[in-house]
């Protein structure tokens, strides 16, 4: 019956967009308000949609507001939802009987991948396609980003090849992929033993113990059954948004591997384990590829990153500095835990405290102070004879305050997904910029060798050109020295130049469309 009454009330690929629901929700006579917290509710990750688990939690809500409940986020933990009646619809029957054709329903997850794409979703990512993407198809603030990219931002990345410089391509598997959380931190810091805390269970290819012992970067992520996949393998999967990891070659790709597993948890939130960072210049140079820069790759993608320390492991080596630094403009993403911390009384744990303060004001180069999470993120009891009930007491509040950190991330997610995009065009619009102002100090005849060597040697003062003529911000510039390392690849002869109405139409894109789309799938109610 409720395959049946969502068939009939949803668009083309079984979603309730919000003018279906302002047509059929309306039937149960609620009062407006109670409408609004009922799609405030069911629609908690602000997709602008209703898919199938979405609308039955929904009816379920409309259910209990008819029968006299207040309706409250904690509505849906109910024990007696199973035995609700089903909700007083006025006029189901006719609607149903008025429709022509019946919609096969996707589920959400199948076997812990995302959800199906539609024909037409693929196609938008096809080299082959040219035309306008119609309105009507998009169904989703996720697919309207989607039109948008392919659209107006991508031509600009291509031309100015944004992809060699900064980031690659997106691809329809990075707006679809469930929200990262990346780990960090020296060896032997507990960033294997914390996913396994939140999980209950050890991940499949898990190791732990006190020697650097996690030597690769691990994708955690739900799956149909326990297995390990190779990172080779992993990366040229068309459904897995880990196809920009190929520029990192296969000495990373070796380096690389997806752990699968059915988990409740894992159907909305994959972690990325990663090698413990190490100290001396000696042990940095025998890695055999760009660890900061696959952390920054990561850092792009995830919505949440933990840098993890524990009492005897406050030092910040070189390499860790580097990382850290690799992590700019993703500041708000940034949690810092210290962990296994009940291995020190509470005296030395104020000492401690202080000194990762100190260690990370240094580092961090920001005037407002991080905010640290204390806690002892693994199986075992706080050892209260160590830090006192006190201490186990603060413990506990902390660690619940991460936890709660970590329960929000599914509900941001679509938030970040605009967030992340916002910020990706305006660092294609900067790169444009300073790729079609090279272009422009480029002699026409002679010299061009001289000329070339003369701006890359003087970058920086061609970027504060770029910045003043364009009214730029200065913080929103890459780093000078990557940009020289990519730039001495290129002959700034072949580059083009500055393209005024691909300009404009990321500006547009920014003005205009993306806060459109945002009105369109807003609450319907508000």
């Amino acid at each position: 019956m409720r395959c049946g009454v969502i068939d009939g009330v949803a668009d083309g690929d079984g979603r309730i967009t919000g003018p279906d629901a302002i047509k059929f929700f309306g039937m149960s006579k609620l009062s407006r308000p109670d409408l609004k917290q009922v799609w405030a509710i069911a629609d908690s990750r602000r997709q602008g949609y209703l898919g199938f688990p979405e609308f039955v939690a929904a009816m379920q809500l409309v259910s209990l507001a008819q029968a006299g409940n207040e309706i409250t986020q904690d509505s849906l933990k109910r024990d007696d939802l199973s035995s609700l009646n089903p909700p007083v619809m006025e006029g189901l029957d006719a609607l149903l009987a008025k429709s022509k054709h019946v919609v096969k329903r996707v589920d959400p997850e199948m076997d812990g991948f995302p959800q199906e794409q539609s024909p037409l979703t693929n196609k938008w990512f096809s080299s082959k396609s040219s035309k306008k993407i119609p309105l009507t198809a998009v169904t989703s603030v996720i697919d309207g980003l989607k039109k948008l990219y392919i659209e107006k931002l991508k031509p600009l990345e291509v031309t100015y090849k944004f992809n060699d410089f900064v980031s690659p391509l997106l691809t329809s598997s990075d707006f679809d992929a469930k929200p990262m959380v990346m780990l960090l931190g020296q060896y032997s810091t507990g960033k294997t033993t914390f996913i396994k805390h939140l999980l209950r269970t050890s991940y499949p290819g898990a190791h732990i113990g006190p020697e650097p012992t996690t030597d690769r970067f691990v994708v955690v992520m739900s799956g149909s059954d326990e297995r390990t996949i190779p990172g080779n393998t992993i990366a040229v999967q068309a459904d897995m948004p880990f196809s920009g990891l190929t520029t990192f070659g296969t000495a990373f790709l070796s380096k690389f591997e997806c752990s699968q597993m059915r988990h409740p948890l894992l159907e909305h939130i994959t972690f990325v384990d990663t090698p413990g960072v190490l100290s001396g210049e000696k042990q940095r140079t025998q890695r055999s590829y760009d660890f900061t820069g696959v952390t920054s790759w990561f850092a792009a993608k995830c919505d949440l990153i933990l840098l993890l320390f524990d009492p005897h492991k406050l030092d910040i080596s070189d390499e860790f500095k580097r990382v850290i630094g690799s992590l700019r403009g993703h500041d708000d993403k940034i949690r810092v835990v210290l962990n296994k911390a009940d291995q020190v009384d509470t005296q030395q744990l104020m000492r401690v405290y202080g000194a990762l303060m100190w260690s990370l004001g240094k580092v961090l180069n920001t005037p407002e102070v991080s905010r640290v999470y204390i806690g002892s993120f693994n199986d075992k009891p706080v050892n209260e004879s160590a830090v006192g009930p006190l201490g186990k007491e603060l413990f506990e509040r902390e660690q619940d305050d991460l936890l709660s950190d970590l329960k929000d991330i599914p509900k941001k997610a679509c938030d970040r997904r605009i967030n992340e995009f916002v910020k990706r065009a305006r660092a294609a619009k900067i790169h444009a910029y300073i790729i079609g102002h090279l272009k422009k100090e480029m002699p026409t005849m002679m010299g061009k060798a001289k000329a070339q060597q003369r701006l890359i040697d003087n970058l920086q003062d061609e970027f504060a050109k770029v910045q003043r003529e364009y009214h730029l911000p200065a913080g929103d510039f890459p780093y000078v020295e990557h940009f020289k390392e990519v730039l001495s690849g290129y002959s700034f002869d072949k580059f083009e130049k500055v393209k005024p109405k691909m300009i404009q139409a990321v500006d547009d894109m920014l003005g205009y469309d993306i806060p459109e789309l945002l009105k369109n799938f807003r609450n319907p109610y508000e």
